[in-house]
C-alpha cells in the first residue's frame, strides 16, 4: 500500500518543491494535471540523484593524480611558475599532482587538448595571455573558446613587458625615442618573438605615432640580444631574458608596460610616468579546468591551489620571476580575459595585423 501525503507541497531531498497535488477526479483536465506532477515530480527525483551523486564525487575528489598541463617546453615561464605553485599545492593538500607539457602552436595545442577532457576535475590547464585571450583576438579558427571551453580558477600571477634599447643609444626616455625614431624612421625597428610581444609594440606604434619594422625571433632572448648589439632600436618583451642585460648596464630599460614599475626593476618608469598610459599591457598565467565541471569541485581547486599562492615562499618565487603573484579568480578571471580579447582585437585590427597560424 503507498505512503499517502495530505496535500499541500511535496519537497523533494534536492531542493525541488512541486506544487499542489489534488485528488484525482474523473474529469479528463484532472487526469492530465495528475499526469503532469507525476512527471515533474520524477524529474526532481531524478534531478534530487543527480546532484546527490555530484556532491558525492566532489566529497571523495580527489581519489587520483590530478594532471596540470603546460602548453609550453619545460624551463619556460610557465612551467616554472606550475612546478612552484603545484608543489606547494602537493604538499599542503597531500594530494598527487603531476605536471605535463604539451608544447606547440604557442600554447594552443594544449588549451585543445584540455578542452577536449573529461570536467572531472583531473586535468588542469596551466594556460597564459597568449594562447587565451591573444589566440582569440588573432586566430578565428581556434578549436576552443577561451571564454566558453573553460572555468578559470586562480590567476597565478600578472607581470608587465620591458621596453629596451642599445646601452649607447642617445634616447634615455619614451619620448626621446619616439622624437628619434620619427627624425630617422629608416634606422626604426624592433624585434619580436610572439604576437604578445608584436601586439603591444603596434600599440604603441599607435599611441605615439613612432614608425618601427618588426624583425621576427624565435625566442625573447634573441630579441634583446640584438637589442644588445644594435642591430635593433628597441624590443618590448618579458622581463627574464631583459633583467640580467639591464642590470649588467649591457641595455637601458626605458620603461615597463602598465600604470606600476616593476618590483624587479624600481628605478624604470611605468610607460604611464613616461607619458603614454594607453600601452597598458599586462601579461598573466592562470589555471582552467574544461567547462562542466561541478561546482563544488571548481570550489575545492579554487580554494586550495589559492592556499599555495598565498604561501609566503611561492610569492617569493614568483616575484624573483618579476611578476606579480596572485590576482583574480573565477568569474573576475573571466571579465579579464574579455576585457583583453578585446583589447587585442582593437589593436590587432587599427594595425591592420597578420599573424600566421
Amino acid at each position: 500500500m503507498g505512503l499517502t501525503r495530505p496535500c499541500g507541497e511535496i519537497s523533494i531531498s534536492a531542493g525541488c518543491v512541486i506544487g499542489v497535488v489534488s485528488p484525482p477526479s474523473p474529469t479528463q483536465d484532472a487526469k492530465v494535471e495528475t499526469t503532469m506532477t507525476r512527471r515533474r515530480i520524477l524529474a526532481c527525483a531524478l534531478g534530487g540523484l543527480l546532484l546527490a551523486a555530484t556532491g558525492a564525487a566532489a566529497q571523495d575528489y580527489p581519489t587520483r593524480p590530478i594532471r596540470f598541463i603546460v602548453g609550453f617546453a619545460a624551463g619556460g615561464g610557465n612551467d616554472l611558475f606550475a612546478r612552484l605553485v603545484v608543489a606547494k599545492f602537493q604538499e599542503q593538500t597531500g594530494y598527487t599532482a603531476v605536471v605535463e607539457n604539451k608544447a606547440g602552436a604557442g600554447g594552443r595545442i594544449s588549451s585543445e587538448y584540455v578542452a577536449k577532457q573529461a570536467p572531472d576535475g583531473y586535468t588542469v590547464l596551466v594556460g597564459a595571455t597568449g594562447q587565451m585571450s591573444i589566440a582569440s583576438a588573432i586566430y578565428p579558427n581556434l578549436n576552443y573558446n577561451a571564454v566558453t571551453s573553460f572555468i578559470p580558477l586562480n590567476m597565478i600571477a600578472s607581470f608587465p613587458l620591458v621596453m629596451t634599447v642599445p646601452a649607447n643609444h642617445p634616447a634615455k626616455t619614451v619620448k626621446e625615442l619616439v622624437e628619434w625614431a620619427k627624425a630617422h624612421p629608416d634606422k626604426a625597428n624592433y624585434g619580436s618573438s610572439s604576437p604578445a610581444f608584436t601586439i603591444t609594440t603596434e600599440l604603441f606604434k599607435l599611441k605615439t605615432g613612432a614608425p618601427a619594422v618588426a624583425i621576427p625571433f624565435k625566442s625573447s632572448n634573441a630579441s634583446v640580444l640584438c637589442v644588445m648589439a644594435g642591430d635593433c632600436l628597441l624590443t618590448i618583451g618579458d622581463g627574464p631574458p631583459a633583467i640580467p642585460l639591464i642590470t649588467s648596464g649591457k641595455v637601458r630599460a626605458l620603461a615597463v608596460t602598465g600604470s606600476e614599475r616593476s618590483p624587479e626593476l624600481p628605478d624604470v618608469p611605468s610607460m604611464a610616468e613616461a607619458g603614454y598610459p594607453d600601452v597598458n599591457i599586462k601579461l598573466w598565467s592562470g589555471f582552467f579546468v574544461p567547462a562542466g565541471t561541478p561546482a563544488p569541485i571548481v570550489q575545492k581547486l579554487t580554494a586550495d591551489l589559492g592556499r599555495a599562492l598565498a604561501d609566503p615562499a611561492v610569492q617569493n618565487g614568483l616575484k624573483k620571476m618579476a611578476t606579480t603573484p596572485g590576482g583574480p579568480t573565477g568569474d573576475a578571471f573571466k571579465k579579464v580575459i574579455e576585457a583583453d580579447i578585446k583589447s587585442f582585437s582593437d589593436v590587432v585590427k587599427a594595425a591592420n595585423l597578420k599573424f600566421d597560424e
